[in-house]
């Protein structure tokens, strides 16, 4: 098996390709970040970028300086990895969606078109991330150096699931195997097993046994 990179797809030097990695159409892999002044971000020198065996990084997608990708990935069509993301194998990444920097999102995830995974977010193994799912990490919105030492991303426990369109306030944490209804706005922790609904979303019910991971 062979690494296959498309002539009009750019990958920067010192990128690390698995053994039957593709690389498709006008993708970006190995990008140096361009930072704003008042940025968060780290600007300490990015390792190389690494894909792991079997990982698809899709047209137009990018995949910046200083991640880790597994294997057997999909990184999807125009979606993007920020510097310092690292994604575990056989995770799907879908069209148009963005994780931010210094993000973990482990095996098995399953992020969908459109949604939005903000800087210094974890999501543990086996999370479903569903379209236009956004997440936020901000209570300052930019105003204020408080904010410099108070930024953080939600953290989705194992086989949690968010619903189309839901909203995730500041360093809440949804529980392994929660449910998030479509739509919510989660202003606080979810407790695991549970479903939550609303907004701002309230616990509605308990999951079902049957639809726990291991019964799955």
């Amino acid at each position: 098996m062979s690494v296959e990179v498309h002539p009009s797809a750019i990958v920067h030097p010192g990128t690390v390709l698995g053994e039957g990695v593709k690389v498709l159409e006008y993708a970006v892999v190995g990008k140096q970040p361009s930072l704003s002044p008042r940025s968060t971000a780290s600007r300490e020198p990015l390792p190389p970028t690494v894909i792991g065996e079997g990982t698809i990084v899709s047209t137009a997608a990018i995949v910046f300086a200083g991640s880790t990708i597994g294997a057997r990935v999909i990184l999807g069509d125009q979606s993007c990895v920020r510097e310092r993301v690292t994604i575990g194998d056989d995770v799907v990444l879908g069209r148009g969606s963005l994780i931010e920097n210094d993000s973990t999102v482990g095996a098995l995830a399953k992020i969908q078109a459109d949604a939005y995974i903000t800087a210094y977010s974890t999501l543990e193994e086996s999370v479903f991330i569903a379209p236009c799912v956004v997440t936020t990490n901000d209570n300052f919105m930019g105003r204020t150096e408080k904010r410099f030492g108070n930024v953080k991303g939600p953290t989705i426990r194992r086989g949690a699931r968010i619903g189309g369109g839901a909203i995730l306030c500041p360093g809440i944490e949804v529980g392994e195997e929660a449910f998030v209804g479509a739509g919510a706005v989660v202003t606080k922790d979810v407790p695991p097993r549970v479903v939550v609904v609303g907004s701002p979303a309230r616990v509605l019910r308990e999951v079902p046994d049957d639809e726990l991971l291991e019964n799955a």
